[in-house]
This record gives structure tokens, sequence and C-alpha cells, in this order.
């Protein structure tokens, strides 16, 4: 779940850092009575996603009749296909120096990771191609957390006047990753303030999906991911879908098995169109999860992936294969099936349809990674 910068400072503010005063408007008077009360202020359009001030979505007034001008102007501009609907009206901060620091799920060490650079700013993912020393990084014990001496050494590249304090900022950014569930806190940029202040000017949070039952209330306060047609009538079914921009369909029981099918699709030189599982009870929708994916135009050939254990293969096989008689496709289908029942999904598919099923996935993906290289 993506957070906004509204939603997303208070809870660093909870964490001992510093965010400068703030309202959240609707309308260029909402923008112009926050201005009122707070002075100079920065017009900041509030949408999930980064790049608000090069797009123009982010602007400074120096009174409250610019900040009704600028309110005015960036309500509704659509920016990285957000239309925004609210404006986050910022007290402005002397700025001596822009810092980076975030905290992210690191898949490579399987563990949370802590960057900072001296280089903040809009453009701090170029100032890194163009300096890899630039951006520290600092794999974290998620048994033993981030330690002061680590934080105090990362810091020390900001210089000795104001390492102690940043060496702060980083430690109650990490205690927010821990206490939020979250995927990723990030501040870009992280200044100190002419008169030595170590403030929050952004915040970019994705908060774990799953984390709803630990954080009551936390998740109501995000962004929902903006879904695709297809992906919202899934939804709308209880289906586990999302749309992707390949050619190769799939349909597969479990998110594991559908993602390591994704992964033999690309293995293989294919692109995959979608993730998609039907396992446990969804097998009882496999006609809707069937119309879904035939209703993706992208769509040239589909993967059927079964595998069972307590599962039964045959069960699910059944109601791909009365989805598929009822629906009569053109697509070219390619099935592989193990586990419990798979005898009996087996000589289902090849009774009731006429297709033999493969016995190694990869074969099945190769052959729908050709078929969909044919079809285009």
């Amino acid at each position: 779940m993506n957070f906004e910068e509204h939603a997303a400072k208070p809870l660093l503010a909870r964490a001992g850092i510093a965010v400068p005063p703030a309202r959240l408007a609707t309308s260029p008077e909402e923008a112009e009575a926050a201005a009122r009360e707070i002075g100079a202020s920065v017009v900041k359009a509030q949408v999930p996603t980064g790049k608000r001030g090069k797009a123009g979505g982010i602007r400074l007034a120096a009174d409250p009749a610019e900040a009704r001008a600028h309110a005015g102007a960036i309500l509704g501009m659509e920016i990285g296909g957000h239309v925004v609907e609210r404006v986050l009206v910022e007290a402005q901060v002397p700025i001596a120096r822009e810092l980076y620091a975030a905290v992210l799920n690191d898949p490579g060490s399987r563990g949370p990771m802590l960057l900072f650079s001296t280089l903040g700013g809009m453009d701090v993912e170029e100032a890194a191609e163009r300096d890899p020393h630039a951006m520290r990084r600092h794999e974290i014990s998620i048994i033993d957390g981030l330690q002061r001496a680590d934080a105090e050494a990362i810091a020390a590249a900001a210089g000795e006047e104001i390492a102690g304090r940043i060496a702060d900022a980083l430690m109650a950014l990490y205690q927010a990753y821990r206490e939020l569930d979250a995927e990723l806190v990030e501040i870009n940029p992280l200044v100190v303030t002419q008169d030595g202040r170590v403030v929050a000017l952004d915040c970019k949070l994705v908060v774990d999906d799953a984390a709803g039952p630990r954080q009551p209330g936390l998740l109501e306060q995000g962004t929902p991911d903006r879904l695709t047609g297809l992906e919202a009538r899934a939804q709308a079914a209880g289906l586990k879908y999302i749309e992707l921009g390949g050619s190769v369909g799939i349909l597969a029981n479990g998110a594991g098995l559908t993602m390591t099918t994704m992964d033999a699709v690309s293995h293989l030189g294919g692109e995959p169109a979608n993730f998609l599982e039907v396992g446990g009870e969804a097998y009882t929708k496999a006609q809707t999860a069937l119309e879904i994916l035939l209703d993706n135009p992208n769509i040239r050939s589909l993967v059927v992936n079964f595998c069972g254990a307590f599962a039964r293969t045959d069960v699910m096989a059944d109601g791909v294969v009365k989805a598929w008689k009822a629906l009569d496709p053109a697509i070219p289908v390619f099935f592989t099936i193990h586990g419990t029942g798979e005898d009996e999904a087996v000589a289902l598919v090849r009774r009731e349809l006429g297709f033999e099923p493969f016995d190694r996935m990869d074969d099945a993906v190769a052959a729908a990674v050709q078929a969909a290289r044919n079809a285009a």
C-alpha cells in the first residue's frame, strides 16, 4: 500500500523525525486559508508517484493569494497517470543542504537495507548513477536492527558538525520502518536547515498489504494501487490477478507456482501477460478467470499449470475444462499437471478437450512461448 506525502509525514513525526507544519487542501480557497495560517509555503500535489516537481506539481507561494493560484493550477493536473485531487500546503524551510535517506526491503541480503546520500533532491537516482560511491548502503540485521554505531558511521559522510543529528534521524527512520511493517520508507530530501535542524521535506512510504491485522486503521490511510479494468473485475470476483505487458497468459494454482511459471516464461524468452492464481476455492471461478484472461487483447497463448498436494488437480482441472468448453476460445493452450489426482486430471483434459498435457513445465512453457511468437 502506497502512502501519499500528507499521510506519510505524520508517521515520520510520530517516530521522532521533524516535518514542517502543513495542511491538506482540496480547493484553491482551502489552500489560501492554509497559507494564511502557515505563511510562506510550498503547494504540493498529492499523488502516489514521484517527479512531482518536474511535472509542475510543486510550487513556492510567497503569500496566500499565490498559494490559491498555485492550487488552482495544480488541482486537476495529471501526474504519472494520477489526477491531482488535493494539495499539501506546507511551510517553507530555509534549506542549507539536501540529503537522501531510506530503509527498504533488500532482496539481495534478504533483510532491511539503509541507503544514505549527501546528494539529495529530485535527481538523486541520476546522481547515484554518475557517482556510485555517492549512495552509501548498509545491510541491517533483521535480528539486531540498526545499531547506533552503524548509523553514526553512515552519517559521518554529512560532516562532523551534523553527523549526530543525522544519525538520530536514521535511527528514527529505521524505527518507523519496523513499527509500520514498511517495505520502503524514503525521505528525499532530508534537509539540513540554515539553523542546523534536520527536517524531512518529503516522504515515500510503502507498507506491506499483509500487515493489516497488525496495523489496525493504518492501511485505510494509504492510497490503493490503481487497477486496470481487468484487475478491477478480478478483484470484484475475489481473484488475485495482475495485468502485465506480455503475450503469454498464465493460469496456475498458488502464488508461488504462478510466479515460478512467470519466471519460466521469461527465462525461455517470452513475456508473461499476467499473474493469475486459481488455488484453493478459486477453481470454482475458473470461467470468470478464463474470461478475464481472454479479454486481454495482448494474450497469444496460455499456460495452465497445476500442482497439487492437499488440493486435488483433477478438481481444479474439471473447473478449467468446463470453462473452456463453455467459452470455446481459439487461443492455443498448454497444460502441465502434477500432484494429487494428476492421472485423473490428465485423462480429463485429454478426453474432454483433446489436449495432451506436458510432463515437464518447461516444455509446456516453451511451447506457449513459441505459439505466442508465431501468432504475433
